[in-house]
């Protein structure tokens, strides 16, 4: 039992993370636009983001050090203040779309102010920061989002020609920039800097050590592969849905629809619930890596293991990030797009984000027994290969398709 508890740690950093408000939207576009023929993107992202996930909590429960430390440690003064100046820059703009999304959702229910539900949804989840232990916020938040199951669920019960998404499963080359542009997005949406950051400082917020290799790896496959069932149903729902209808959508709501179609008023509201917790993870996910970047660039202590009120630099750089998304968001900013535009931008910085995890994870002389063997090594630089050829492909596919309009 104590091991299928530790395991939440990888179903929040997968449901509140791998599924948020730009993998909601996004994948619901994907289905509305291009159909089942992008499916194939999803297992490809999805093993990446295991084989890291996997790697940096390896190298957290080994070695003792988060992600944004191997940062440091590897690169010059110069480059390590620039990867850490842009994926605050995107953590924050993330964080921002999330305080948004539970603005959103919250008003579907009450139907007030989405901007008063924005400040409502931010003083819930700074409350279950600071007075919630860190397992109580892993297991409320990834267990409740997976409410989100009910658009599995629809998918089968939507009756799909099996022969047609089997077939989306084979990649195939297309000539359409707006095919490409929703494969890169599928991808990056998957591998999201903050993920990994959050994933490696609770692996040391939790106190990992040689003991938890099993748990770490059952927590990256199992956590990341829900993460990956539930897009994929999202899309294949989405396709049935509303590709017939020609509707792009462009907010929550209409991706909650979609799961109304088989289950009417029961199928909305819990496929509502389900994007309320598990965005209200990724904005916990966010808020905190925002903070680990910072305080492990500085050398400051960090982290909910201590107690924050102990920890003053990280709690206030925390508050700091979290007003900073508020007022972002406050300036009536669609937080869909705001998602999108970080995703996107995020792959030229994968590069940089990813590259410490190798060459930590294949450092035997730090890693000793528990250094990468021969599979894990060909993934990784296989998979470092594809995000630096994202990472040049992701904004010109913006570009060209203006945002996939």
């Amino acid at each position: 039992m104590k091991t299928v508890l530790k395991i939440a740690l990888g179903v929040i950093a997968a449901i509140g993370g791998f599924v948020d408000i730009g993998d909601l939207v996004f994948n619901a576009q994907a289905g509305a636009t291009v159909g089942y023929s992008v499916l194939w993107a999803v297992p490809v992202g999805v093993l990446g983001i295991i084989v890291f996930a996997e790697m940096s909590g390896r190298v957290a429960a080994i070695a003792k050090k988060p992600n944004f430390v191997l940062v440091k440690e590897r690169y010059g003064s110069d480059l390590a203040t620039f990867t850490l100046a842009a994926s605050l820059l995107l953590t924050v703009l993330t964080l921002a779309a999330e305080l948004g999304g539970l603005g959103f959702l919250l008003n579907y229910f009450f139907d007030v102010s989405v901007g008063f539900f924005v400040l409502i949804g931010l003083i819930a989840v700074a409350a279950a920061a600071v007075f919630m232990p860190f397992g109580g916020i892993e297991r409320i938040f990834g267990y409740m989002g997976l409410a989100l199951l009910v658009f599995a669920v629809a998918s089968f019960n939507l009756d799909p020609h099996w022969s047609d998404v089997g077939q989306g499963f084979v990649p195939e080359v297309h000539s359409s920039a707006i095919y490409w542009y929703f494969v890169v997005g599928l991808i990056a949406a998957a591998l999201m800097p903050y993920e990994i950051y959050f994933y490696s400082s609770g692996g040391i917020e939790e106190g990992w050590t040689e003991r938890d290799m099993n748990v770490n790896r059952l927590n990256a496959i199992i956590g990341f592969g829900l993460g990956g069932v539930l897009s994929v149903a999202i899309l294949v729902a989405s396709t049935l849905v509303l590709r017939p209808q020609s509707i792009t959508p462009d907010s929550l709501g209409t991706v909650a629809l979609v799961a109304q179609i088989p289950y009417g008023e029961l199928g909305l509201v819990v496929a509502l619930i389900g994007m309320l917790f598990a965005i209200g993870g990724a904005t916990i996910d966010t808020g905190f890596s925002a903070a680990y970047n910072l305080a492990q660039h500085q050398g400051w202590k960090w982290g909910k293991r201590n107690g924050l009120p102990n920890e003053p630099r990280f709690t206030l750089s925390l508050v700091a990030f979290a007003l900073i998304a508020f007022a972002v968001v406050q300036t009536g900013i669609d937080p869909v797009s705001l998602t999108e535009y970080a995703v996107i931008f995020s792959m030229p910085v994968l590069p940089l984000t990813y590259l410490p995890i190798l060459l930590v994870a294949d450092d035997r002389s730090l890693m000793k027994e528990h250094a990468n063997g021969m599979i894990a090594r060909t993934l990784g630089w296989s998979y470092f290969g594809i995000i630096c050829v994202l990472a040049v492909a992701a904004p010109i596919l913006f570009t060209a398709t203006n945002g996939g309009g």
